[in-house]
């Protein structure tokens, strides 16, 4: 699918780090690695979402996502196709199926979309075996 010129001129420049401050000084393969080596900790979150905002390379920001503890502390970001499917994947309970509904209305991306629709079908499959 190609993408829309508008949108791709709207698209930040991927940067290798360093870049200012907390984790966001390490190299890319740096942060990485220490992400990738997280335990479930709420005190990461924070440190977690400095790279989710960032403008480091959206594998990166993705891996940040999948880490944090507080899903909700993504839905400020599900207008990021990376993040929103990232989001959209978390959301598993009863009560999540109206916001999926809204993030398949207001997204326009059809990745994001797409998480959020096979998340809705997992959720109503449970409600009816349940």
């Amino acid at each position: 699918m190609a993408d829309d010129p508008e949108q791709a001129s709207r698209r930040q420049a991927w940067k290798e780090g360093p870049t200012d401050g907390g984790w966001l000084v390490l190299t890319d393969d740096e942060l990485l690695f220490r992400i990738e080596a997280l335990t479930p900790d709420p005190d990461t979150d924070r440190h977690l979402l400095d790279v989710v905002r960032s403008d480091r390379h959206f594998f990166i920001r993705q891996e940040a996502a999948k880490k944090i503890g507080e899903r909700d502390l993504l839905k400020e970001h599900s207008g990021d196709r990376h993040i929103g499917q990232i989001l959209a994947r978390r959301m598993t309970r009863d009560e999540d199926v109206a916001y999926l509904e809204k993030l398949m209305a207001e997204t326009r991306h059809l990745e994001v979309r797409k998480a959020a629709e096979v998340q809705l079908r997992i959720i109503l499959a449970a409600r009816r075996k349940g």
